[in-house]
């Protein structure tokens, strides 16, 4: 007789450096048939045998329902059954997976988030899950675990600021062939979901109370995991020479930090992830207008995800040496806020004619990303930052952009992107020629030529002789619409990634 898998969903969180962790597993030999509602996966090209498990009347009944639904096992659909014949449930579901050889880890856990908010708009309590006959592109413990890791990862909400936040969620249990295979598959999960959870609270979080002071307070709380943590002030970026992370927060009066997170899990060079972190950006002098400043508080999705990143590798405790490198400020507009025109020397020593205060977030990798180079010799360095409004029309909300010379690093991170649902889609490094400037030796926005490349091509005289990529999450930072394993307003988007690619690479 099969184990149980019993996974209750995940508690809300109030706390931007506390999110919720995993679910919570038990085991059993007994199905749960006291759950209200039964989760059948059905293939569309497999026998189903989970279906005779149950009496003649009830299979019967599912069986007919099917039948007049047309229902053929299409990823995605469903055919329900409510109050079934001879049975305590209230309702089953029975639920499409499509064909076994295409049914992998990122489309289960697509599934599991999309059944999960079908259940929580039932009000359903309980599920019952069933997997049995599926393993096809992976096995049914990764199968399970990634279902599972889905449900949870639609689960996570941010409503500190509602008067009445959402309570309902849904305890799973979950029908597995291997309960040993799948906890230990669900435990990696859940450690990358934790490092979600903490990047889409910080994303979500209002810029009053996510400064650059707030996030670096959020980073030390990962101190109590063993991960080192730095914290330069203005004074001090000034005494490096950092002239441009400097001159971007200058126009707050809390001024500019950079946040170093580092977890050794190996004497290996370090990985070097470096995340912008503008934790408002009125645009400056250039100030945006429109309904879209409001988004603007999650201008620092960049350096979140790459702190996520490390509590994730942090919980892992994986043999991994990675440094987060996160250059914070908010650009604001005041009396001391640089004004277009201006010229700032980056660490780097290169000069650059500010043209458009907008244009601020290269401004701040540039420094960031001579910091991680100088201070730590990285193998390999990878930005993420929420760059330009250029990406979104270039490829839209569904991909990332990738930017890199380093053919392979591209195809690898873009593999880990397509197993964990956060894709990447290759643009070109160019037009350098559009960054010269008649006073200093770059100006900060191109003269021709599309704005995501150019961008890129400004960090690219930053990244020294280490192999680099630059990640435009532009658009993908935050949604206003649940959908699949994504959750409405922060999405963490980069965590899962880079986390699919350091431990499988």
């Amino acid at each position: 007789m099969k184990n149980i898998m019993k996974a209750s969903s995940l508690a809300i969180a109030l706390s931007v450096v506390m999110p919720s962790l995993a679910a919570e597993f038990s085991f059993s030999s007994n199905i749960n048939q006291d759950a209200e509602t039964l989760v059948l996966l059905y293939s569309q090209d497999g026998k189903n045998k989970q279906f005779n498990r149950y009496n003649k009347q009830f299979n019967q009944q599912l069986q007919r329902t099917i039948t007049i639904a047309n229902f053929s096992g299409e990823y995605g659909s469903v055919a329900e059954v409510i109050a079934p014949h001879n049975s305590n449930y209230q309702r089953v579901l029975v639920v499409g997976t499509g064909k076994k050889k295409e049914l992998d880890k990122a489309r289960s856990a697509k599934l599991g988030g999309n059944i999960h908010a079908r259940l929580l708009s039932d009000k359903v309590a309980s599920a019952s899950v069933v997997f049995e006959d599926l393993s096809g592109a992976v096995n049914n413990a990764a199968l399970a675990a990634n279902f599972a890791n889905g449900a949870n990862l639609r689960d996570h909400r941010f409503e500190k600021y509602k008067q009445k936040p959402s309570t309902n969620t849904v305890n799973y249990t979950f029908d597995v062939d291997n309960t040993k295979k799948t906890k230990k598959a669900y435990k990696r999960l859940a450690n990358i979901q934790a490092g979600v959870f903490l990047a889409r609270d910080l994303t979500s979080e209002v810029a009053t109370h996510m400064t650059p002071v707030d996030f670096a307070n959020a980073a030390k709380e990962l101190e109590s995991l063993g991960v080192s943590v730095t914290v330069l002030e203005p004074k001090q970026l000034q005494a490096l020479g950092m002239g441009a992370l400097e001159a971007v927060g200058r126009g707050s009066d809390q001024g500019a930090r950079l946040v170093v997170a580092h977890y050794r899990g190996s004497n290996a060079a370090p990985i070097a992830l470096v995340g912008k972190g503008i934790t408002f950006d009125s645009g400056g002098y250039s100030i945006k207008t429109g309904a879209s400043i409001a988004r603007m508080k999650s201008d620092m999705a960049g350096a979140a995800a790459v702190l996520g990143t490390v509590k994730a590798m942090a919980l892992e405790k994986a043999d991994i040496n990675v440094v987060a490198v996160m250059g914070m400020a908010a650009n604001m507009v005041s009396q001391f806020a640089v004004a277009p025109g201006d010229v700032v020397r980056t660490a780097e020593g290169l000069s650059v004619e500010i043209l458009n205060t907008d244009a601020e977030g290269r401004l701040v990798l540039s420094d960031a990303m001579w910091y991680a180079r100088e201070h730590f010799k990285p193998e390999i360095m990878i930005d993420v930052a929420t760059l330009t409004g250029s990406k979104v029309r270039a490829v839209g909300n569904e991909y990332a952009a990738v930017f890199s010379k380093d053919d392979e690093l591209v195809t690898q991170l873009t593999f880990a992107g397509k197993q964990v649902n956060e894709n990447l889609w290759r643009l070109p490094l160019g037009y350098k020629d559009a960054l010269k400037s008649d006073i200093a030796d770059l100006t900060n926005t191109g003269s021709h030529g599309p704005g995501a490349t150019t961008a890129a091509s400004f960090l690219e005289h930053f990244a020294g002789d280490t192999r680099w990529v630059h990640i435009d999450i532009a658009g993908n930072a935050l949604i206003t619409k649940g959908k699949d394993e994504l959750a409405a307003g922060g999405t963490g988007f980069g965590v899962r990634l880079l986390s699919e690619w350091l431990l499988n690479n």
